[in-house]
Formats: structure tokens, C-alpha cells, sequence
């Protein structure tokens, strides 16, 4: 479940993305970078957009895209609905996250109460924005432009893997207002997850009922807390 959720998050944009070659960018233009990242997620109380996720597995060189709309609401908060595969969700309405991926799984319903480190997952730009500079060995990416957005990408590395949620992270900061439009993640099983945000609208009108989920009728309900005896 952790994989789904994370998939994210939270990016390819709509129009062409090109990378520019990755110039030295010094320690200070670095820590602008993150400390434009830091303060938009400060703002952050909404969002709403589309999504397109690639997923590789380097021992098999097999990649898979996915494509999707999300809606979230601070804290903890967060509906992605799959159109690509159609009718696969990932929903939290803050206390309980479903994972309900009939393209995959029909029958079946991953159920998990949110508890200290879970929120990480649901929330896509936490898990690199909060408290970066303590959690990660922090370096400069080279640029990019995506949709037609100048941005500076940082590679951060956990200074501790023990409960690291990724082997790598490399994340995409827009230079214009901090927003983080695409990451990619290296996974401790090798699995590279690359997430583009499409569609970004921040801080808008959300819809509640988005974030409320009831299994539908024939399908096995497993809660995650309970197998794992917590």
C-alpha cells in the first residue's frame, strides 16, 4: 500500500518537458531552492489537478504510466482517482486510508488507520518539505523546464534509512512560486517512481465528498493495522 500511496505523492506536464543541461548551481542558489519549496508548503492548504505517474523496475526494464485526478485538503486529506487505470482509488479522509485498485485487485480493499508516520505518505509534498534540512543531505540538480515552467531541481538523499520512505528522491521546484511539480522516487526495492503534475491549482475549493469512501458491495475489506497486530 505504501508503494500506491506514495505513488504519489505529489508529477509528464502537459506540453513537452525538456531538460537543460545541469549547470553547477552554487550552495546558496541551492538553499533558495528549498527554502522557496518550504514556504509554499507552508501555504499549502488545498489542491487540486491532474497527474501522470511512470513506474520502473530496472531488473526487468518494464515501465508502467498511470494518469489520474487528485484532490487534497490539509492535513491528511487526499482522493486520487485513476483514469488510467479507470476506477482505481487511493482515498483518505484523514483518519482511515482505502486503497481500492480493482485493475489489479478486484476484490479486494486495503484498509489503514493513520498513525505517526503515515501522514507522510498521504501527504505528497510533506515527506520533502517538512523539516527538509534535518532529514536529508541536500544538492543541487541542474534545471528544467516543465509545461513550459523554468524550475530547479534538488536531489535529497535520507541521512537515515532506517524508517526512510525512499532510497532517493530527486523533486522539481517551480523558480516562480516554490510549487513542487514533479518528483521522482528510488524505492529501497529499486523501483523508480516518477510523478508529474499535469494540472495544479492550489489553495482552491475542494470537494468533500471526495475524501469519503465505502467499499463497494462483494469486495474483502483487510485492515493493514490489524494483520499487523498494531
Amino acid at each position: 500500500m505504501r508503494a500506491a500511496v506514495a505513488f504519489l505523492a505529489v508529477l509528464s506536464l502537459a506540453g513537452s518537458a525538456g531538460a537543460q543541461p545541469a549547470a553547477a548551481v552554487s550552495s546558496s542558489g541551492t538553499d533558495a531552492t528549498l527554502d522557496r519549496a518550504v514556504a509554499a508548503y507552508g501555504r499549502l492548504k488545498t489542491a487540486r489537478g491532474t497527474f501522470e505517474q511512470t513506474l520502473t523496475n530496472p531488473l526487468t526494464g518494464n515501465s508502467a504510466v498511470q494518469r489520474g485526478e487528485l484532490q487534497m485538503q490539509m492535513p491528511g486529506k487526499l482522493a486520487l482517482r485513476f483514469t488510467d487505470p479507470k476506477g482505481d482509488m487511493i482515498v483518505s479522509d484523514g483518519q482511515v486510508v482505502w486503497v481500492y485498485l480493482p485493475s489489479s485487485a478486484p476484490r479486494q480493499v486495503l484498509k489503514t488507520e493513520m498513525r505517526e508516520g503515515t501522514i507522510g505518505s498521504v501527504d505528497l509534498a510533506g515527506q520533502f518539505f517538512s523539516q527538509p534540512r534535518a532529514k536529508y543531505n541536500i544538492t543541487a540538480a541542474g534545471a528544467a523546464t516543465l509545461g513550459g515552467r523554468s524550475t530547479h531541481a534538488l536531489t535529497l538523499v535520507p541521512k537515515t534509512q532506517a524508517q526512510a520512505q525512499f532510497v532517493k528522491a530527486t523533486v522539481w521546484i517551480d523558480d516562480a512560486d516554490g510549487t513542487l511539480r514533479q518528483f521522482e522516487v528510488t524505492e529501497a526495492s529499486g523501483l523508480v517512481r516518477k510523478v508529474t503534475l499535469t494540472k495544479l491549482s492550489l489553495n482552491v475549493p475542494v470537494d468533500r465528498k471526495a475524501f469519503s469512501f465505502t467499499p463497494p458491495k462483494g469486495v474483502k475489506v483487510y485492515d493493514q493495522n490489524a494483520l499487523s497486530g498494531r
